[in-house]
């Protein structure tokens, strides 16, 4: 079947996914999820082949695995989301006018969302899950990195949805190749919205080529900046966390900020980074600092080009700066506005650095790594939009409504 007709079928089913209720959709839901985790080994077999297309020094090698275990995460964050209260229908405002005419705002569906995104095969039941919860119509569009595990995911998804008498088209997966995505990018008149999930440059090209609005999500270059007022245990787990927990992740630490009064505790801040074999690349002052209790394999000097970068590895940069005002004019300078941090125990540095940076979430000694729509209590995320229209941070349910007005009367006219 042609792309176009593909996305038309998807087009049409809007109005059948209104008429189901809030009820089989949340029963829905749960079944997938259940049918996730009968499926474990089908799912691991299709994530296989695609793993055996990638070297696994690829930074996106991580993203693209699946595991038993993750296979489970992702079934428990779908039963989140079937057990979180409808987005629709909310009232948002209602007003009535002198003459008695009332007017609601109410929530509604945008109707179908478009989802680019590259080796994640867990995006697949996440979009679909929070898609099918707010009324959405989903159109994915996988990375050929990743095309087999999306087609087992989405194939258990639709058999559920069969055995339920659902048209499987509000679960559209398209073909993996170029000509798809440049199909759903012009798709005007059949998709309502665009989300890109994944790297600077996938997320350039859907906005520059896109004819149809466009949610930026993904890109994540964040900062933690260590003040003098900061706690050395804290500062250090969190550092830690923050770069290692997953380096593929967005959420993960690319450059620590250092105040130069503490550039004598840097060796313990970047300790238990060492087991990780992080690379770190460091100003001329923190490379000083290290250089007698860092492995020297792993230790390099920064350039420009070690600031502003995405590592999504185990890589990362040092900065050393004389005051707060300083370390906030580099974020200001290198970020990508998705997640920045600050471990201070002054409450003025603090409140100023809450205040000042431009993100859609700034920590204080917490680790960036909680930039997650299940770890907010939003159930699951469909992408965390770093620009400031509609949607800002984790974009969960109610991100993925729009509003009309229902307009009733008792026979007003207008002259």
């Amino acid at each position: 079947m042609k792309t176009n007709q593909i996305l038309q079928n998807a087009a049409e089913s809007v109005s059948s996914l209104q008429m189901i209720s809030d009820q089989t959709i949340s029963q829905v839901l749960l079944e997938v999820a259940s049918s996730l985790r009968d499926a474990t080994d089908a799912i691991l077999a299709a994530n296989a082949l695609d793993l055996e297309r990638m070297s696994p020094d690829n930074p996106k090698y991580d993203r693209l695995r699946l595991t038993p275990e993750r296979i489970a995460g992702i079934a428990s964050d779908m039963e989140n989301v079937a057990g979180l209260p409808s987005p629709l229908g909310k009232v948002l405002s209602k007003d009535i006018r002198p003459n008695g005419m009332t007017i609601k705002k109410i929530t509604v569906p945008f109707g179908v969302i478009g989802v680019i995104y590259e080796a994640r095969p867990n995006v697949t039941a996440d979009v679909f899950s929070l898609c099918f919860r707010s009324g959405n119509v989903c159109v994915l569009k996988g990375g050929s990195d990743a095309d087999d595990s999306s087609r087992a995911i989405v194939s258990v998804i639709h058999k559920v949805l069969e055995s339920h008498g659902i048209d499987t088209a509000v679960c559209t997966l398209l073909p993996a190749d170029r000509e798809a995505a440049a199909e759903l990018l012009g798709a005007v008149g059949l998709v309502d919205l665009i989300i890109p999930r994944g790297s600077s440059s996938l997320i350039n090209f859907v906005r520059d080529n896109a004819r149809i609005p466009v949610i930026e999500t993904g890109a994540g270059i964040c900062h933690t900046y260590f003040d003098k007022a900061g706690d050395l245990d804290k500062g250090a787990a969190i550092v830690n966390n923050a770069k290692t927990r997953r380096v593929s992740v967005c959420n993960a630490l690319d450059c620590l900020i250092v105040h130069q009064d503490r550039l004598q505790d840097l060796p313990k801040i970047c300790s238990a980074l060492k087991e990780s074999d992080v690379i770190i690349y460091a100003d001329s002052q923190a490379y000083v600092a290290l250089e007698s209790s860092y492995p020297s394999e792993l230790l390099k000097h920064a350039t420009e080009e070690s600031f502003g970068t995405e590592f999504l590895d185990y890589k990362m940069s040092i900065r050393t700066v004389e005051s707060v005002q300083e370390a906030l004019k580099h974020i200001s300078r290198y970020s990508s506005k998705h997640s920045e941090c600050i471990v201070s125990e002054d409450p003025e540095t603090v409140a100023l650095f809450q205040k000042t940076v431009d993100a859609a979430c700034v920590y204080a000694n917490v680790s960036t790594a909680f930039t997650d729509g299940a770890q907010f209590g939003f159930g699951a995320e469909i992408g965390i939009s770093t620009q400031k229209l509609h949607a800002r941070g984790p974009m969960a349910l109610p991100e993925l409504t729009t509003y009309k007005y229902i307009i009733k009367g008792t026979g007003q006219t207008r002259w």
